[in-house]
């Protein structure tokens, strides 16, 4: 039983180092936004999809061919445009002259890291294509079905500000993600570092740290984190008080939120959990694990009313709000 102990406590010391040599490699290349590549990271442990927002030229494409380049994994990418067609996303039957016969040509969502660039462009029919592969893992052809390469990540983009000639994701599509990203715009000291990188003779490249399988063991090293009992009932009640109907939920919450996350948001809040003590080198879920998971996992899960809108109230703002009424009632107790 010791032994069992030690080996485990053994693997997740290795976890820890390796993740933090990941964050160093993918640092060479990227300046600054130490959270956004950490949540980036935990997302793709975790086994789920990520969507990362900010506005144009703040490295989001750069950052994602940057973590492939460090987990030695297949990038590929697709332009999202108002004329894409799901068929360029997924792959289409090709016949094939010598032999008469029809083959399928596969399209560019056959990769391990994908980055969907700025998905709102296209029409809801191509991203439904698309996030039905991140459902399903498969592609539909021709009447078979193509499975995905492991692992598989669909990192997609867009821009907040552009509204015009787009197509804002459905909320039953934008749960599918399991964090949403956003990327600050840099200081000036990022500034200059950023010139200073990027115009010069010399490049820097991030050289690979782990591979496919490695990954996949770092996930389900993760899966294997404990989630006491009562870590899981604050988790479902940070889960409960998004919705303006629950009692305990706060009052800004009841007057600025329409719906509130779902079964989703939780699965998602537990597993970034687990990834974040995992990062720490910790074999148990903490309240600051939830805490921290928090606002990646639930900010595009509330439904924000009118008036949250028009007064510019974000909702990384109410989450903070059930964060700090949960922190009262646990100090009560």
């Amino acid at each position: 039983m010791e032994e069992t102990i030690l080996e485990h406590t053994l693997q997740m010391e290795d976890a820890k180092h390796m993740i933090a040599e990941l964050k160093q490699e993918v640092a060479k290349v990227i300046v600054g936004q130490e959270q956004v590549v950490e949540q980036l990271l935990w997302c793709m442990i975790a086994g789920g999809h990520a969507l990362l927002e900010g506005i144009p030229g703040l490295g989001k494409t750069m950052l994602v061919r940057t973590v492939s380049d460090a987990m030695e994994l297949e990038f590929s990418r697709i332009q999202f445009t108002p004329d894409l067609m799901p068929a360029d996303i997924t792959g289409t039957m090709l016949l094939d002259l010598s032999s008469h016969t029809q083959r399928f040509s596969k399209g560019p969502i056959f990769g391990n890291i994908v980055l969907a660039d700025e998905i709102n462009r296209a029409t809801p029919k191509t991203q439904s294509a698309l996030l039905e592969a991140m459902q399903e893992g498969t592609v539909t052809a021709g009447g078979e079905s193509y499975t995905l390469p492991r692992p598989f990540f669909v990192l997609a983009t867009q821009n907040p500000i552009e509204q015009e000639g787009t197509y804002p994701l459905p909320e039953a599509q934008l749960d599918r993600f399991l964090i949403k990203i956003g990327i600050q715009f840099p200081t000036r000291d990022e500034l200059k570092e950023i010139v200073k990188r990027t115009t010069g003779v010399k490049h820097e490249s991030a050289r690979p740290v782990i591979d496919g399988k490695k990954l996949e063991a770092l996930q389900q090293l993760a899966k294997q984190v404990l989630c006491s009992e009562d870590m899981l009932e604050l988790a479902v009640s940070f889960v409960m008080r998004t919705h303006p109907h629950e009692q305990d939920a706060p009052e800004q919450i009841k007057q600025y939120v329409r719906y509130g996350a779902g079964p989703r948001a939780l699965q998602a809040l537990i597993a970034i959990s687990r990834v974040r003590a995992l990062t720490l080198g910790r074999a148990h879920v903490s309240w600051g694990d939830i805490t921290y998971a928090a606002k990646p996992v639930l900010r595009h899960r509330l439904g924000l009313s009118y008036e949250a809108l028009a007064q510019g109230i974000a909702a990384d703002t109410l989450i903070e709000q059930i964060e700090r009424t949960l922190e009262q009632q646990r100090a009560k107790v």
